[in-house]
């Protein structure tokens, strides 16, 4: 990570601190820099930080301490200049659902202050950018998820701004409604050179859309690469055991696998193991006599190299999975999808 100021980063952050009273430290000293025109994905549990540090450089924050600034502009000493060139789609709705997407977008229109002599061609344009100027005189309760999703990123790319903060981008939706609101995200991207700076659960979207990672726990943000950088970073295989039904795997197992030559670590899941080894070939024959001994049913065993969600196992301490506010927004867009 490239932490010296710039005028090529588009972002720049240094010594970035959020205390919450009476003592909650959300942030923990971050400096990030970020260049213009790439594709940023952050990815934390819940209560990392993210949204936090989102906040900030939306200007919707103010930290405790640190500087934070976009195009050399402070977030906080010229927070409604910063305004006119940033987009901002939060996890929450942000539309309006017992109106048309017509109608959300002429009022975004004039609350970013848009000229009325331009209003109607942008509107249109955004509309259009998303695939959905064939429901814009349609009220948006009638939307599926994705579609309102996609209305509110239309809403944020009003003003063309330089960077766009998605938080959850895709919160709730299914795995063809995700890939669709993606497709139109990158094609704005790629047509106006618009940066993306987005937090996801979903370790696929980071993985296949981001050109950068940042890991962030507790505060601070603990590894940044690209994922490619990222997997080879931690410099190990992993073995996967899917488990039989109602198997369960103990700490006195775990202990033993972990007591093998080769072995780094062992976790297990409600169906599953996972052995991370820093030779695959080598350690899987005495990974299985283990198993054996210790009376584990093996359904299925293979060797792989490490994901995503590995690395992130490995830098936080923990496997990346939606807590409860995650689930309500997920609830909410699903009930609104439905009509």
């Amino acid at each position: 990570m490239n932490t010296t100021t710039s005028e090529e980063n588009l972002v720049d952050v240094k010594g970035l601190v959020k205390v919450y009273p009476p003592k909650l430290r959300a942030l923990d000293g971050i400096d990030l820099s970020l260049k213009a025109g790439r594709i940023f994905a952050l990815l934390g549990p819940n209560g990392a930080g993210k949204t936090t540090l989102m906040r900030i450089l939306t200007t919707q924050l103010r930290p405790t301490a640190g500087h934070a600034s976009i195009l050399g502009r402070d977030v906080v000493r010229k927070a409604a200049e910063v305004r006119t060139f940033i987009g901002y789609v939060p996890q929450e709705m942000s539309v309006w659902t017992d109106i048309t997407g017509y109608e959300n977008l002429l009022l975004y229109a004039k609350i970013y202050g848009i000229p009325a002599v331009h209003r109607k061609k942008l509107v249109w344009e955004a509309l259009d950018s998303m695939g959905l100027g064939g429901f814009a005189k349609t009220l948006v309760k009638t939307y599926s998820g994705g579609m309102i999703r996609r209305l509110e990123v239309a809403c944020a790319l009003l003003i063309k701004p330089k960077i766009m903060f998605l938080d959850e981008p895709t919160i709730g939706l299914d795995p063809s409604a995700r890939k669709a609101v993606w497709e139109k995200i990158l094609a704005f991207k790629t047509g106006f050179g618009t940066t993306v700076f987005f937090n996801t659960h979903y370790m696929d979207e980071a993985d296949l859309y981001s050109d950068e990672i940042a890991i962030i726990d507790r505060g601070r943000l603990v590894k940044v690469g690209t994922a490619e950088e990222l997997k080879r970073s931690i410099k190990r295989d992993v073995i996967r055991v899917g488990l039989g039904a109602g198997a369960a795997v103990g700490e006195k197992t775990l202990g033993r696998l972990r007591g093998l030559r080769s072995v780094t670590d062992a976790a297990a899941g409600d169906s599953d193991l996972t052995v991370s080894v820093v030779d695959a070939e080598a350690a899987l024959p005495a990974v299985i006599d283990a198993l054996r001994d210790e009376g584990v049913p093996i359904v299925r065993i293979s060797a792989e190299k490490p994901t995503l969600d590995d690395v992130f196992l490995a830098y936080a301490g923990t496997s990346l999975q939606p807590g409860p506010d995650l689930r309500e927004v997920r609830s909410v867009r699903r009930k609104i999808g439905q009509g």
